[in-house]
């Protein structure tokens, strides 16, 4: 069964992150079958909105580690920047349902959603500093403009979560329901966004955002760059060691 599924009813495309077992850690395989499938439903009639969604335990892990480090990103191109890149870009209406960790890329790209709805055991976080990386998706931008520079100092520079309360007060996240009701609550109201006008709704969501679309592209090839770099660097291979060898990491030296 694929890792990413992907059904289209009534106008409304769902993309299930189905990688349980492996807490639906991202794999380049998966950045691709999601850009490919978000840059095809942009131009497809038939998709008027599209919805993001894990499992009710977790909606996802970020990437996976171990599949990270044997296929690091390589540039712009890579199927990781090609999925921010198309979700940064996506024309038409893309709600989230959010259950259980969300972590790094699993918080990052909810910046980019028109909706989000939260199940209460939701856990967001960041940790990319951890990792001896930092921000990407354009989240060095984002995450300040909607939380306020100290608050999200705290989620970017600590990388310690915060719960689906407090996204909620920052603005991230629309509703909290029980994790049950989450997906459908998403579904429910993607429906009523694909029984209204799709050119009002492209054109509404492009006003909104045309203001800084340039400063977030330019932001999330900035980050790349940074990102690609501090991939080589010892305070990285460090994190990633540890990581593997199930240890504290240590940063004196780097």
């Amino acid at each position: 069964m694929s890792d990413i599924l992907i059904h289209v009813e009534a106008g409304v495309q769902t993309l299930t992150i189905n990688r349980v077992a492996k807490k639906n850690s991202f794999t380049p395989a998966m950045y691709a079958a999601m850009a490919q499938a978000l840059e095809q439903s942009s131009t497809d009639a038939g998709v008027r909105v599209t919805v993001i969604q894990g499992d009710i335990s977790v909606f996802s892990a970020g990437n996976d580690i171990e599949d990270f480090l044997k296929r690091k990103p390589d540039g712009e191109e890579s199927p990781a920047f090609s999925f921010l890149r198309a979700i940064a870009q996506y024309p038409k209406p893309l709600i989230a349902a959010v259950c259980g960790p969300a972590v790094g890329v699993g918080t990052t790209l909810l910046f980019h959603c028109d909706l989000v709805y939260a199940g209460d055991n939701a856990a967001f976080s960041m940790p990319f500093v951890n990792l001896g990386l930092c921000p990407e998706a354009a989240s060095s931008l984002l995450v300040p403009q909607m939380m306020g520079y100290h608050r999200a100092a705290e989620a970017l520079l600590l990388g310690e979560p915060f719960m689906a309360e407090a996204a909620l007060e920052v603005g991230l996240v629309n509703r909290i329901v029980p994790p049950t009701e989450v997906n459908g609550m998403a579904q429910a109201q993607a429906r009523k966004l694909a029984a209204k006008p799709l050119g009002s709704l492209v054109e509404t969501k492009r006003l909104m955002k045309k203001g800084q679309m340039a400063q977030v592209l330019a932001q999330m090839a900035e980050e790349g760059e940074s990102f690609a770099r501090l991939l080589q660097e010892p305070a990285a291979k460090e994190a990633f060691t540890a990581f593997l060898e199930k240890r504290k990491p240590d940063f004196t030296k780097s």
